[in-house]
Order: C-alpha cells, then structure tokens, then sequence
C-alpha cells in the first residue's frame, strides 16, 4: 500500500518538509553524479557505519577518519540507496509531515524529525553493532513522523494506491490501519532479519526494519512531550 494524499486539512504552510524534501533530493542527485568508487566512499564518510559508531564509543576514533562519527547519525537521514528508496520515503514525507509540522510547529518539527531519525540509527546499531554494512535513508525519522500522525490524527482518512499482484487501485483508509500495518510489518519482518541473521555466516545488507522500530517508538513519546496535543503549538 503506498499513500498518495490524506484528508486532513493544515492550517500553516510546511516550509520544514518542503526543506527536508529538498535536501534530500539534491543530496541524491550529488549520489548520482559520482562514480561507483565515490559513492562507497561517500556513504562510508556520511552513512552509519555500525562498526565505527561502535569504535567511537569506544573512544577509537581511526586517524583516517574525516568526520565524526555519531554526526553520521543525522548526516545518514538525507542519503538514499537509489531511486525506490528516496521516491517511497519523499512520499511518506510529503504526506504526513505537514499535519506534524503544522501541530508542533516549525523549529519543534524539525527537532522531532531528527531526534527520530537518530534514535532510528542508535536501535539500528544496537542490532548491529560489528556490522561493516553502511546504514542510510530517512525511513527512521520518517517512521517517527507515522506515529506521530497516527496519535494524533488516527481517523484520518488517506487515499491509498493498493497493488495486490496484478490488481491495482486506489482505496480511502483510516490512517490508524494504514500506519498500524506498516507497523506491524516491520516487527514481523524485523524478528525474522534477525532469526535469518543469527542462521547465516555471511553479512548481507538490506532493509533496516529496527531502524523503522526505533523511529516509530520514538515519535510516539517525543510527540506527545513536545506538545503535539496542545492546540497553541498550532501557528
């Protein structure tokens, strides 16, 4: 299921999620520019590393190392692994970050978004913490944004591209089903990525379902501490 609008009106104009769009675009556009050799250094400069991070709290901090490490836990949250994987997350984003951005208000949004994202990274590392693998994409702030939404505007309605095989077509469905599905769907997928992880020898990378966990768990208690049931947030 992948979410083309909702019906649930703001009242100010999303200037954060327009910026964070944004940015993550021309940051991908930069991936694309680069050679294959550039971009896997790139992502190793500017990607989580569960490795490294891990080092860094250590206090080994490799002489080769040219940006600080826990930086990657927000840098990590505008790179993007190829096209899918920004197109899926910018539409997460353009849907329900403007409800949030307009209950919080601005400068608390932005705080929110990237206090999500980096506890996404820290639960990613904490599953993974000698993997080499890069870990990247705005998914964990963007889970946070989802539960955010689906406390504060559960009955919303969303109009929701349906593709079952073959069949294809839109449907009109409560937030609260279809955010609880995605949720649901990566506790199932997460258990069993890690039943699959401790059943192989070799490390293999894919999609960082603990990362969307730990997203999703942090906007449902950064939300309501920031006040997104006060109505005077609401500028």
């Amino acid at each position: 299921m992948f979410p083309l609008y909702d019906e649930n009106p703001t009242k100010t104009t999303p200037y954060f999620t327009y910026g964070l769009i944004g940015i993550n675009i021309i940051v991908f556009l930069h991936e694309i520019s680069l050679s294959n050799v550039e971009l896997e250094k790139f992502f190793r400069l500017y990607a989580v590393i569960p490795q490294e991070l891990s080092n860094s709290f250590q206090g080994i901090v490799l002489t080769s190392q040219e940006f600080p490490e826990l930086a990657t836990l927000i840098t990590s949250q505008f790179l993007h692994g190829g096209w899918w994987h920004l197109i899926s997350n910018m539409s997460f984003l353009w849907v329900f970050g403007n409800n949030i951005e307009d209950r919080l208000g601005h400068i608390k949004y932005l705080i929110f978004y990237l206090a999500c994202g980096g506890f996404a990274g820290l639960c990613q590392w904490f599953i993974s913490m000698n993997s080499a693998i890069p870990s990247l994409g705005a998914s964990g702030a963007i889970s946070g944004i989802l539960s955010a939404y689906v406390i504060s505007s559960p009955q919303a309605k969303v109009l929701t591209l349906a593709i079952l095989g073959f069949f294809v077509t839109t449907i009109r469905i409560p937030a609260l089903v279809l955010i609880g599905f995605f949720f649901i769907q990566n506790v199932i997928a997460g258990i069993a990525s890690l039943q699959a992880a401790a059943n192989m020898s070799v490390e293999t990378g894919g999609v960082a379902y603990w990362a969307h966990i730990g997203g999703f768990i942090a906007g449902l208690i950064l939300a309501p501490v920031l006040g997104i049931f006060h109505s005077d947030n609401w500028n």
